[in-house]
């Protein structure tokens, strides 16, 4: 699964703009893992000066939702994706460069994998995490992913 993350990323100038604007950037995605960098700017910031958290659910959610398009498109089915719920937890102040991961790629072909075979739609939750250029964990998000076939 080759994918141009450049190719993405005017994706989302088109389709998920204000993510764009924002600074939010595919950097990295195979099959399994996927990588988002959002730096913290004047234009993306919280009244505390650190990066607001809306942002930073933006880039956790493309993180674990390009696996998700991608794999989708690779299927070659029309299958619909929603995100269901979501959680976080905020443990440090979000300054200078964050670096969303998320290594939950398998669980998307699992799901694909079922939804196609039996028809019935399916859920499966994604992490990613946020760290900052030292290396410490800022924020960590989870989503419930739904997937089914279009009718």
């Amino acid at each position: 699964m080759a994918v141009s993350t450049g190719k993405f990323n005017t994706f989302t100038f088109f389709k998920l703009p204000s993510a764009w604007w924002c600074g939010v950037r595919l950097r990295y995605m195979d099959k399994n893992k996927a990588v988002v960098t959002v730096r913290h700017r004047w234009f993306n910031q919280n009244p505390f000066k650190s990066l607001f958290w809306a942002v930073q659910g933006m880039a956790a959610e493309l993180s674990t939702g390009a696996m998700v398009i991608t794999q989708i498109r690779d299927s070659g089915k029309r299958i619909s994706m929603l995100v269901a719920s979501n959680k976080a937890n905020f443990s440090k102040k979000a300054t200078g460069k964050i670096t969303f991961t998320c290594e939950d790629g398998h669980l998307v072909g699992e799901a694909l994998r079922k939804t196609i075979e039996t028809g019935e739609g399916q859920t499966f939750w994604m992490k990613s995490t946020g760290i900052n250029e030292d290396g410490v964990v800022v924020s960590t998000f989870n989503f419930e992913w739904t997937v089914k076939l279009k009718t």
